[in-house]
């Protein structure tokens, strides 16, 4: 075990989009290690936890160049700092991913990609996805999960998707967890399946905090722990098998 733990990769996490997610990837990663190592063993982390309300700011706005330079320069710090690889913790801010990438000589572990590589091995082609706006209607992430992985991506009906993407900004990135809201995504959920999901991705790392699969027999796909136990995984494994 001792060999294991001084070989462990150190993991970059670029977080604070929102703190309130970020908290569940850093318990997420270090109960991995544990379980994986055993004993005394927790991750070896490298993180830059950013401001998130001027870069929500800048989102809505649609500067997202704006976003890259903000991310990419604390992306530097992280590599800077040790991080062996980096994951960006929030499904939305992947859409300056290419940016990022450009600007670190580290990999990058993409949520997407994590994510897509879950689905398949439980053999789930159609799939429903949550998020925010940008998320469920740009093709940075959809696109790359049915371009890149050949996964059918089914989306909420307009009226639906604002519901989505406001409780997230205006109650989940503030720690606010609103019975009503969880009603409204277990409706969403629901029409989702009707409509052809065989499982739906909860695509902003924030939403576990609202609905988990104890709520629905829908299942469920939470991006923040699939990354998580992608970033356990890649930390543990010697660099041959990586």
């Amino acid at each position: 075990m001792a060999a294991l733990g001084s070989n462990m990769k150190t993991i970059g996490l670029l977080g604070g989009m929102s703190w309130e997610s970020t908290v569940s990837y850093y318990r997420a990663i270090n109960q991995g290690i544990k379980k994986s190592l055993g004993g005394l063993h927790s991750a070896k982390i490298a993180m830059y936890s950013v401001d998130f309300d001027p870069i929500e700011k800048l989102q809505h706005e649609g500067d997202w160049e704006g976003t890259a330079r903000l991310l990419s320069e604390a992306a530097r710090g992280i590599e800077a700092a040790g991080a062996d690889f980096l994951l960006i913790c929030t499904n939305t801010m992947h859409k300056v991913a290419p940016q990022i990438e450009k600007a670190i000589t580290i990999p990058l572990l993409h949520i997407a990609d994590a994510t897509a590589d879950v689905l398949l091995c439980e053999g789930i082609k159609n799939v429903g996805l949550l998020g925010t706006a940008f998320t469920m209607e740009e093709d940075f992430y959809k696109g790359r999960l049915s371009e890149k992985h050949g996964l059918n991506v089914l989306i909420p009906n307009k009226d639906d998707r604002q519901i989505v993407h406001k409780i997230i900004y205006q109650e989940l990135c503030l720690g606010k967890i609103q019975p009503n809201s969880k009603a409204e995504y277990l409706r969403i959920i629901d029409t989702l399946a009707s409509h052809g999901a065989e499982a739906v991705i909860l695509g902003c790392t924030e939403i576990g905090l609202l609905v988990s699969q104890a709520d629905t027999n829908v299942r469920l796909f939470d991006t923040t722990v699939i990354h998580a136990e992608k970033a356990v995984e890649h930390a543990t494994q010697p660099s041959s098998e990586r």
